[in-house]
């Protein structure tokens, strides 16, 4: 086996630069203010009418009481995007002790196109609150898994909805407004 010259040494100066660099940085960092992140902006992506069916109770949980609503149809529009919420869905809704209610939807859409994309949305709603007050606004969190192609853009980001209870032709629906974060 051939030895080679300075082989230690080689080694012993690259362990110095790296603790010379890592030290450098550190101090760097120290020295320079952290740039403050500007705040997001949203850009709409589409609106949805969720229609949905009479809830089961199943009662209380150790979590609180739960309740399930189908999801039976609906549309969505965007400038984008658009197409109809297939039936068969979920909305799991969990309300607490202190007045909240989580929410955990996962329904299909699928595009004017025949995409068919799946969309799980979370949020809370509701609390304590002043009686006659005004109702918190709903936001979500919204996270679609599309298939490679033309909606793919939907897998990445972030997103935000806004949701509000609402009733069309006299049955059960709300709208959601989805918004990315650029």
């Amino acid at each position: 086996m051939r030895k080679r010259p300075f082989g230690y040494l080689k080694t012993f100066l690259t362990c110095v630069l790296i603790v010379c660099s890592s030290r450098a940085m550190q101090l760097y960092a120290q020295a320079a203010p952290a740039p403050t992140p500007s705040a997001p902006q949203m850009e709409f992506v589409f609106e949805e009418i969720v229609m949905l069916g009479a809830g089961y109770h199943p009662g209380a949980t150790p979590w609180g009481e739960r309740n399930i609503v189908p999801i039976t149809g609906g549309t969505f529009s965007g400038p984008n995007i658009k197409g109809k919420i297939l039936p068969g869905g979920w909305d799991w809704q969990l309300a607490s002790k202190t007045g909240f209610n989580r929410i955990q939807a996962d329904y299909m859409l699928q595009t004017d196109d025949g995409v068919i994309i799946n969309i799980v949305n979370k949020g809370t709603m509701g609390g304590p609150g002043e009686p006659g007050a005004k109702p918190s606004p709903v936001y979500t969190s919204p996270v679609f898994e599309a298939p490679i192609g033309r909606y793919s853009w939907l897998n990445e980001g972030a997103y935000v909805g806004t949701l509000e209870v609402t009733n069309v032709d006299g049955k059960f629906a709300v709208r959601i407004r989805i918004y990315k974060a650029r």
